[in-house]
């Protein structure tokens, strides 16, 4: 984190989904995004070249999904954080994701609030 400010990224393979969460990051000063992808595979290589502090991660995605990027991409980043961002109440991925290395997870249909403190808590 530089200058309190926290580098996002979202990785995401429905179009909609990350533009609105674009819309919802630049509402807060300290939440900055930094790159999109829309697959796991995309989001290692993105990742390597922005080196965010969070990542937005959705876990059924094609080419990569997402707890094998959140594998990869810890292993190879350890500072970088990943916070799960799923629309899917599917326990044994969610703790596939956790064991991968993901810090917590969330529901796509959060309340903002509960994203931007979520987000501020993995960063810290």
């Amino acid at each position: 984190m530089s200058n309190n400010i926290i580098r996002v990224m979202i990785v995401d393979d429905h179009p909609q989904v990350r533009y609105g969460l674009s819309v919802f990051l630049d509402l807060w000063d300290d939440l900055q995004l930094v790159g999109e992808a829309d697959n796991g595979e995309k989001a290692l290589a993105l990742a390597a070249e922005l080196h965010p502090d969070i990542i937005l991660m959705d876990l059924a995605m094609p080419v990569m999904d997402g707890v094998t990027a959140t594998r990869l991409i810890k292993k190879k980043f350890p500072d970088i954080q990943i916070v799960v961002l799923t629309s899917s109440i599917d326990l044994d991925m969610i703790q596939q994701a956790l064991d991968a290395g993901a810090k917590s997870y969330m529901l796509k249909n959060v309340n903002i609030d509960t994203m931007a403190q979520t987000i501020r808590a993995a960063a810290n």
